[in-house]
Formats: C-alpha cells, sequence, structure tokens
C-alpha cells in the first residue's frame, strides 16, 4: 500500500513537471513567434522607409505621389521612431540637395516633436539621441531647449549640446565657452571646429575672454581656433601664454605663434626657452626643426651636445639636420671626445632622414 502511494505521488510529480517543461516550451515558442514576427514588420518598414527617401531625393516634389499608406504607418509611434533613426542615417550619407530632401521628410512628417520628445526623457542616451537627430536635423527652432542642457551632469548630453549649438548657430554657438568647467575632448575640440566656417567682425571680446579662460581646455581650442582662421592680431596674447600654468596651454600656444607667422617668433621661442617645462622645450624644438630658421642654430647645437635629457637631444639633431647642418653632425660621430649616447642619436637622426 505503502510502495502504490509512493508510486502514485512520483508519478503525479512527472507529471507536473513534464506540463511546467511543456509550458515553458510553448511560452519560448510563442515569444519566437512575436519576435519573428516583429522582425518581418520592423524588415517590411525599412523597405518602405527606404524607398520613401529614395523617392524624395530622385523626384521633384510636385512629381511625387500622394502614399496613403505611408500616411498611416506614419501615426503608428514605433514606425515613426525607425522613420526618425533612417532619415538621421541617410541625411549623413548625402549632401546638397538630396540633403535638403531628407530634412524636408523630417519637417513632412512632423518627427521634430518625436525627436523633442527624448529631450524630455530621464534617460542620458535619449536625450543625447535627441539632441543629435535635432542637430542633423538642423532644427533651429529647437536651440533654446537644447541650450538648457549644456550645463547637464552627463558628459554625454552636455557634449552633445555644445555641438549642437556650434552646428546650429556657428561661432555665436560657442557662447558656452565662457561658462564651460569640463574638460573639452580632443575629439570634441576637432568637432567644433569643423562647424565653425566663420568668426563675425564683433568676436575680439569673446575669444579674448576664452583666452584669460580658467579651463585650459578652452584656451586650447581657442588657439586652435585663431590658427584656423589666421587671427594674427592676438599674437601678443599667445605669448604671454608661456608663463601659463598648465604645460599643454604653452604647448599649443607653440603650434600657434609658429601658425601665427611674426618674424620675431624665433627669437622669442629662444629667449623663453631655457625657462620652460621639458615637454614645452621639446614642442620648441618641434617648431624650430619646422621653421628652417638658422638663427636657431646655436641653441640646437647646445642642447645637442650639453642637454641631459635623451628626447631633447633627438629632436635637436633632427632640428639640425633640417636646418642643413649635416657636416656638423658628422664630425659630432667622429670627435673621439663624443659619448656613446650622442653618436647613436646623431647617427639615428641621419640614418631617418636619408631613409
Amino acid at each position: 500500500m505503502l510502495l502504490t502511494t509512493s508510486v502514485h505521488f512520483l508519478f503525479l510529480v512527472f507529471l507536473g513537471m513534464l506540463s511546467l517543461v511543456l509550458v515553458l516550451i510553448i511560452i519560448v515558442l510563442f515569444y519566437s513567434f512575436l519576435q519573428y514576427r516583429e522582425g518581418m514588420r520592423v524588415s517590411g518598414w525599412i523597405k518602405i522607409i527606404d524607398a520613401k527617401i529614395s523617392e524624395a531625393i530622385v523626384y521633384d516634389e510636385q512629381e511625387l505621389s500622394s502614399d496613403i499608406h505611408f500616411k498611416k504607418l506614419a501615426d503608428n509611434s514605433s514606425f515613426r521612431k525607425l522613420f526618425l533613426n533612417k532619415l538621421v542615417d541617410s541625411e549623413k550619407k548625402f549632401s546638397g540637395s538630396a540633403k535638403e530632401r531628407i530634412k524636408d521628410l523630417f519637417k513632412q512628417y512632423g518627427l521634430y516633436r518625436e525627436a523633442m520628445h527624448k529631450l524630455e526623457q530621464k534617460k542620458t542616451y535619449l536625450i543625447a539621441g535627441g539632441i543629435q537627430e535635432l542637430t542633423v536635423m538642423d532644427s533651429k527652432e529647437a536651440v533654446p531647449k537644447i541650450a538648457s542642457f549644456l550645463s547637464h551632469s552627463s558628459e554625454q548630453v552636455y557634449q552633445e549640446a555644445q555641438y549642437a549649438m556650434v552646428s546650429l548657430k556657428g561661432f555665436d554657438g560657442l557662447g558656452f565657452l565662457s561658462t564651460a568647467s569640463g574638460k573639452i575632448s580632443e575629439w570634441q575640440q576637432l568637432r567644433l571646429l569643423l562647424s565653425v566656417t566663420k568668426i563675425p567682425d564683433n568676436s575680439e571680446a569673446a575669444i579674448e575672454s576664452w583666452l584669460k579662460s580658467n579651463n585650459a581646455s578652452v584656451i586650447i581650442f581657442t588657439l586652435k581656433l585663431l590658427r584656423k582662421f589666421q587671427l594674427l592680431s592676438f599674437y601678443p596674447m599667445v605669448i604671454s601664454l608661456m608663463e601659463h600654468s598648465s604645460v599643454e596651454v604653452r604647448a599649443e600656444a607653440v603650434q600657434t605663434l609658429l601658425s601665427l607667422e611674426n618674424p620675431s617668433t624665433i627669437l622669442q621661442l629662444i629667449e623663453m626657452y631655457s625657462g620652460q617645462p621639458i615637454e614645452v622645450k621639446l614642442e620648441i624644438l618641434r617648431v624650430m626643426k619646422i621653421s628652417k630658421d638658422k638663427v636657431c642654430v646655436g641653441l640646437l647645437k647646445e642642447e645637442l651636445e650639453n642637454s641631459p635629457v635623451s628626447g631633447i637631444k633627438v629632436q635637436a639633431a633632427e632640428a639640425l639636420f633640417s636646418l642643413g647642418q649635416q657636416e656638423y653632425l658628422w664630425q659630432l660621430i667622429q670627435d673621439e671626445s663624443s659619448s656613446e649616447e650622442l653618436i647613436q642619436i646623431v647617427k639615428y637622426a641621419l640614418q631617418e632622414k636619408v631613409c
């Protein structure tokens, strides 16, 4: 009797486990079916959207046929999000009139509110994505809202906001530099520089204030701006930055001084050289090599023969080669009093240039 009861109990347990497994299998199959159906639906939407974009690019506006089916699909929230993503991706691939046609689709189907809705979200990637979409679609009406994110705690968000301001407003969009406290990365600086196409006539006061910023990355970006637009009038301010507390600012100032092409630049750099950190000295030596101004030969020879820093010796040797001092370099190699390190550095410089 006891054995029969145990077997019956085990049988019920087995049936229960089998039922549970079957239910799980059904759930997985049903979920997979839904995923497959959703994937097929999205795949179909992509084909429809691609066709719509191609049609808008190829045909004139008056030649476009009314597409009732597309308009109905455009009322679907998921479809609109996909449509917006495809428009943004497509805009990056085209230029000229094709780019403008894509922006027209953005306006025609009211996708502005889709992008703006993302700015109301709490997730940073959604906010950054919305800013990027509004920027790509040249939505200047969104500038006031985007400006509110310039002080956002998320680096991803405030960087997109910075880029948006400059892309949509040009030089005037750089106003955030006056209050920027976070570091502006090299990549971000490049993006901003590419977005600024001209400097207005009344920009001197703003640029001067940025060169006096407490944020070293703001100064460095401004120096690059001076180089890009050859703003020669700021040369004296750049010279004064050779005493800045930031080594990075000083090194950037050296590059800018060379770019601004003042005849006294090399002489001034020679005068300042001895009091500079090693990183800045190396930058000055690179500038001397590029300038090919023979006035610096004396300093270069002194550094090559007496500097305790190998990197400085290498830069000095390469600069001397560029300045046509090959005979002097060969004499150093043959001089028995030259150290083994010096000989190797000079040989390296000569071999590199010969190759």
